[in-house]
């Protein structure tokens, strides 16, 4: 980063009041976004307060707007829908009820708002804001407030967060909730797969989503659903027989079971809607299959957050407060969210703008257009939902005569097998033959490689693990039988999915290019580990699976010891040298401390750590959680740190201590891993077809490469999927320490300790600017958002 850091110790919230309230339908992760605003208000010494009720707790005033303090929103992380409550609110619908709120506000000194809800709530706040001035002169010709207050509070600053599971505002990849939903379904889906298989019956899900299909679309995605139904596509006429002839075909190739997923708001090209009963009953009159409809209803909401929504939504009630802070009355009303990891904010109106626009375009027939708005991320699920749901007949697919080879290499991580199929599947559309090493390098010289079908992977989203089985040897020691095999199979190009042993692997194989042409062919990797230690990627499949494990452990832990007396719990994350998983782990389970190794620390530190937690268990607070790294220290280890927690803690608290373990690589894979899993192996695969048709010689018939750009390793980096040179990204990386020198995730870390109650200093520079919501070209969404 060139530009100099700037830090909030600069902003000071002295004075100034902020409320805070939830509004519209409930989401999971809004307790942990007001959480965040209140503990953030406090420590800029801003007085906050809680609106209960949404708006008409603001209308009704009372005891529903109350000032709130540091404990007020303890062990509320955990917890779905919002503790503050949310209402529909007609009064707030009207002048004389927003009159009425303004008055209550005044009478408290509340001028910063922070309203998380949906479209709606949000352009309420908006209408407010406008009329501020206005209603405050009306209170002051009522006589009900005086001159100094209308000069005192003469400006309200809004920003929004939005929580809404159905992820339908635009600007935002993910807006709070989405990802809870999205486990929810998955759960159902994967619980309905196994009584499916067992009866050969066909499923009917219906999921919410009336007027955004994203949440269909996604689990369709990552459940490899045979069929999705989506306001924003709908079928092509005569799509009935289409559907049914897939169905069919599907059992014929001795699928014992369909899954087909239908929005609530599902229409086809007339406008006219398609519902789970007339699904089902088509299915059952043309086809005769033993057909079962669920309806999920109103568990989506429900449940706790995941981890994904808690850092998402702590994050962005970090942002909110700093926007609040920065705001002057020419800046328009904002929303925070999320653009790749990157936190920014959006003037509030244009978002809702474009949101209307898509019910719009979707109203008037633009069904391309409505697609484009809903934004990159949308467009590209849609695409990759097409390319891996629906098998060509071999006589339309192209032939390429190309072989490729995928592989698996390093520890399992879930989400390899999503990789795995995705890469299989687009392979085949591209016209490739697809083979499938076992075991790793190791495998792949003891020949163990065969031809792998479209057929073959079916079901392989939500299986955890590694089907085609992993090891962590590298190919250095088997660099002869390797090119023998590559040979003997003509395999023109590989792709290896895995952690830190995948990328060294391909580092080995491009440094043999010398001396064997076997290894001269575009190579791709994709990054799979639970630790997220390779360089050249914020995200790698597996680490968000890793993390919902070490947070659902976290929860229980926690829970195990209420009604008891205080107690503080240190648990010891994966993650080798890297401490992405403490880090995180600790900010969605709402832990005290993290210890890992990117941030050394010596026993003044641990002291200050024990005192700080000494103090707080002297409040009403009666639980502490500490995570540590694996390796974060090799003197100061779990037990160390245990007993020296246990010693100070004396009369105070008790200890207990955990080793979470292989726990955090097993278990089915998250939605987040099954789609991004799915979508940048479908990525590489594609990077894979361009590289053969660069790098094939006609005259002599065969593919040679051997440049460094031809073996790249495709990592998310801040808003993009990009392909990097292996060779590269050697000088970005700690070979002793298997981990990248620089990580994103460290920027978070004072977040942490802020809402754990540390004075610390916070790097802001990265947010503040306001953006525009841009509108994307078609050409874009193929180079990259995810």
């Amino acid at each position: 980063m060139d530009h100099q850091p700037k830090f909030f110790e600069n902003l000071s919230g002295t004075g100034k009041a902020i409320g805070v309230l939830t509004s519209g339908g409930d989401a999971q992760g809004m307790n942990a976004a007001v959480r965040a605003v209140v503990r953030m208000g406090i420590y800029v010494k801003a007085k906050v307060y809680f609106v209960y009720e949404g708006y008409q707790g603001m209308v009704d005033g009372g005891d529903n707007i109350v000032e709130v303090s540091w404990e007020s929103v303890s062990s509320i992380l955990q917890v779905g829908g919002t503790v503050i409550g949310s209402a529909r609110c007609k009064s707030f619908r009207t002048r004389e009820g927003r009159l009425q709120a303004a008055y209550n506000l005044v009478q408290r000194g509340i001028t910063n708002l922070c309203v998380i809800g949906g479209d709606g709530s949000l352009t309420g706040a908006n209408l407010f804001r406008e009329e501020w001035s206005g209603l405050l002169e009306e209170l002051a010709q009522k006589g009900k407030i005086d001159e100094e207050a209308v000069k005192k509070y003469a400006y309200l600053n809004i920003v929004g967060m939005v929580g809404s599971i159905d992820n339908d505002f635009c600007g935002t990849d993910m807006t709070i909730g989405t990802d809870s939903a999205l486990h929810r379904i998955i759960e159902v889906v994967d619980a309905i797969m196994t009584t499916a298989q067992s009866h050969q019956r066909t499923f009917v899900l219906e999921v919410m989503g009336r007027h955004c299909g994203y949440l269909a679309l996604v689990s369709a995605l990552a459940c490899g659903a045979d069929w999705v139904f989506i306001p924003e596509y709908p079928p092509e006429e005569g799509w009935e027989d289409s559907m049914c002839v897939k169905l069919s075909e599907n059992r014929a190739r001795k699928k014992r079971l369909n899954i087909i997923i239908v929005a609530e708001g599902a229409i086809d090209c007339h406008n006219k809607p398609i519902t789970s009963e007339k699904v089902k009953d088509l299915v059952v009159q043309r086809l005769g299959f033993d057909t079962r409809v669920t309806i999920l209803g109103h568990v989506q909401r429900g449940g706790t957050p995941s981890a994904f929504d808690r850092i998402l939504a702590s994050r962005m009630g970090v942002e909110a407060v700093l926007a609040l802070l920065e705001a002057t009355p020419d800046t328009p009303a904002c929303v925070v969210s999320l653009s790749g990891n990157q936190a920014v904010r959006l003037p509030l109106m244009e978002c809702v703008q474009m949101t209307q626009e898509v019910q719009k375009a979707m109203d008037e027939g633009r069904f391309v257009e409505a697609v484009r708005l809903r934004g990159r991320s949308f467009e590209n699920n849609l695409n990759t939902y097409k390319l891996l749901s629906h098998k060509k007949p071999d006589a339309e697919l192209p032939k390429t005569n190309f072989n490729v080879a995928v592989l698996n290499v390093g520890a399992p991580a879930a989400g390899m097998n999503a990789a795995v199929r995705a890469a299989v599947r687009v392979g085949i559309t591209e016209g490739h033959k697809m083979f499938a090493v076992i075991d790793g390098f190791e495998g792949f010289a003891r020949g163990k490689i065969k031809e792998i079908s479209w057929g073959d992977v079916g079901g392989w989203t939500g299986q955890g693990g590694s089907i085609l089985g992993t090891k962590r040897t590298l190919p250095a020691k088997y660099l002869e039988k390797i090119a023998d095999q590559m040979r003997t199979n003509n395999i023109n190009a590989l792709m290896v999915i895995g952690g830190f042993e995948a990328y060294l692997g391909l580092l080995e194989l491009s440094a043999a290019r010398e001396k064997y042409d076997e290894f001269c062919v575009p190579m791709v990797m994709v990054p799979a580990t639970v630790s997220n230690n390779v360089p050249g990627s914020d995200f790698s499949i597996g680490a968000d699976t890793a993390l919902n494990t070490i947070t659902d452990t976290c929860d229980r832990i926690k829970q195990s010891a209420s009604g008891t007396k205080r107690r503080v719990f240190i648990i010891e994350t994966m993650g080798g040298y890297c401490g992405y998983l403490a880090n995180m782990g600790a900010l969605a389970a709402g832990a005290d401390a993290a210890y890992i190794f990117e941030e050394q620390f010596d026993i003044r530190e641990l002291q200050a750590n024990v005192e700080h937690l000494t103090e707080k268990m002297k409040t009403s607070i009666q639980r502490g959680l500490v995570l540590r790294n694996e390796n974060c220290n090799e003197n100061y280890t779990t037990d160390f740190i245990y007993q020296l927690y246990s010693e100070e803690g004396k009369g105070v608290f008790d200890c207990r201590k955990n080793v979470l373990g292989h726990m955090q690589q097993g278990g089915a894979p998250s939605p987040f891993d099954r789609n991004f899993g799915t979508k940048i192996s479908a990525k590489a695969m594609q990077w894979i077809s361009k590289k053969l048709k660069e790098t094939y010689r006609k005259e002599e018939g065969k593919v040679f490469a051997n440049t460094d750009d031809s073996v790249c390793l495709l990592g998310m980096r801040r808003r993009n999927l990009v392909f990097q040179p292996v060779a590269e990204l050697k000088n970005e990386t700690d070979f002793v320490h298997r981990i990248p020198m620089e990580q994103w995730w460290l920027k978070l870390r004072p977040l942490m300790k802020i809402l754990a109650k540390y004075k610390t200093s916070y790097d802001v520079s990265d947010s503040g600017q306001l953006e525009h919501v841009a509108m994307h070209s078609p050409k874009e969404a193929e180079t990259g958002a995810i």
